[in-house]
């Protein structure tokens, strides 16, 4: 895993339409809500741009986040969470998110909110292993 200014990257095992469906039945199996799912390359395409494989899955858990938002309302704008799958060389798949640790320092928020994030960092890390 690489961290670079907030965001963890990591090298999926397995190709890019199966690390889509891994993450967003990983999310599901653990009861996590998937708010969208973004087709990045679609959209370019239909724009009549070309860009290599990008989904960005939308995520999350009320339970979780809305504590962040109630103790700083602008931490709605990292919230839900989301993950980025790119492949952007051929058989290199890799998952981008922001980290529990940025998003708590971003916002200010008081350091014990980390835990309600620290679970999802874990579960994109064991759906793309």
């Amino acid at each position: 895993m690489k961290v670079e200014r907030g965001v963890a990257t990591v090298a999926s095992a397995h190709p890019y339409a199966e690390t889509v469906q891994r993450l967003q039945d990983a999310f599901r199996a653990r009861g996590i809500k998937v708010f969208a799912t973004i087709d990045q390359q679609a959209e370019a395409r239909a724009a009549g741009l070309e860009m290599p494989p990008m989904t960005l899955i939308v995520f999350g858990n009320p339970k979780a986040g809305t504590p962040l938002m109630q103790a700083r309302p602008e931490s709605g704008l990292d919230l839900p969470l989301k993950v980025l799958v790119s492949e952007a060389q051929p058989g290199r798949v890799s998952v981008s998110y922001n980290t529990a640790a940025y998003i708590v320092e971003r916002h200010a928020l008081p350091p014990q909110l980390a835990a309600n994030l620290a679970p999802a960092e874990q579960l994109v890390a064991g759906a793309v292993a």
